[in-house]
């Protein structure tokens, strides 16, 4: 879903590196909320607000432009596809996991995105073949996901206590879908990015309210607390709907490679606040982890690797 900048426009000002520290901020808080969500509203629900919540304001946002609803009805098979693995499925799996897991390691876990895309984007397209050093940034960020899955996969053998091992595993499947979006999500090229976020939305928010209907029986809910209802609403309003327009604001004014750089600020606005609110803390394990995913992101990208002089 990549938006095509003039090279004029790619230049990253100071005015546009603040504005992707606060997408940094919104999107790492998404983890943030949804960790004090998760305890009151059940994922299939939880997954259902957002993204219908989000819809109904991307459309508001939207009023009728860029001929939305002649773009929806003409592409809502694809749209289907794409709500599905970019919106429903790793929604659904990053909720079901923070049902276990803090807001810091989940968003570490969810960093390694990238990765996975340009390892399925070698696979499944043509113009996008792995070079050294992406591989070597793959093989990073596997690492550090290792480090972090690893002493989870052992735990039945040293008797260490912690987190399931399928509530850390759920974030990184969560990557893998998001991956395969990315390299699905090429074919909207020429499409208003903000029709492409009110399509899958809206498409995601049809596929979810029959699974939420049918596994957590909603209107049987109590009402949650007051500070989880206000999280679903951050969650909805802020991390997606305006975190898609503030997302589309930057691409527009910098280009998609670096508005990409906003992968590398997620973990640590999540780990921030789920140090100072929740009271959650990272492991040495936990941060070895979260510094390979970070440096593979790196190496992947290649930018601040070219500025080093060749010898």
């Amino acid at each position: 879903m990549e938006q095509q900048a003039s090279p004029a426009s790619t230049r990253m000002t100071a005015a546009t590196w603040g504005l992707l520290s606060l997408l940094g901020l919104i999107w790492g808080g998404s983890f943030f909320f949804a960790r004090v969500a998760v305890p009151h509203v059940p994922p299939a629900t939880l997954v259902l607000l957002r993204v219908a919540i989000a819809a109904i304001a991307l459309h508001i946002y939207i009023a009728g432009r860029f001929s939305i609803y002649a773009t929806l009805r003409a592409r809502w098979r694809s749209f289907l596809l794409l709500g599905l693995i970019n919106n429903a499925v790793p929604h659904m799996l990053i909720f079901l996991g923070q049902t276990q897991i803090g807001a810091g390691l989940a968003s570490i876990l969810n960093a390694t995105t990238p990765i996975f895309t340009v390892l399925i984007a070698n696979r499944m397209t043509a113009d996008e073949k792995l070079s050294p050093a992406k591989i070597a940034g793959c093989l990073i960020g596997l690492a550090g996901t290792a480090v972090l899955i690893g002493p989870r996969a052992l735990a039945p053998f040293t008797g260490d206590s912690g987190p399931p091992l399928w509530a850390v595993v759920l974030p990184v499947l969560a990557a893998v879908s998001y991956g395969f979006a990315a390299t699905y999500g090429k074919r909207f090229r020429g499409t208003a990015p903000p029709v492409i976020a009110a399509g899958q939305l809206t498409a995601s928010t049809l596929l979810m309210l029959p699974v939420s209907l049918a596994i957590d029986a909603p209107w049987q809910l109590s009402l949650p607390p007051t500070g989880a209802i206000l999280a679903v609403l951050a969650l909805a309003l802020l991390s997606t709907a305006y975190g898609y327009i503030l997302y589309f604001r930057i691409m527009a004014a910098a280009g998609a490679t670096n508005t990409s750089l906003v992968t590398l600020l997620v973990p640590p606005s999540a780990i921030v606040l789920g140090a100072v609110f929740l009271g959650e803390r990272l492991t040495m394990l936990g941060m070895l982890g979260m510094a390979l995913v970070l440096l593979g992101l790196v190496v992947l990208d290649g930018r601040l690797l070219a500025r080093f002089p060749k010898r």
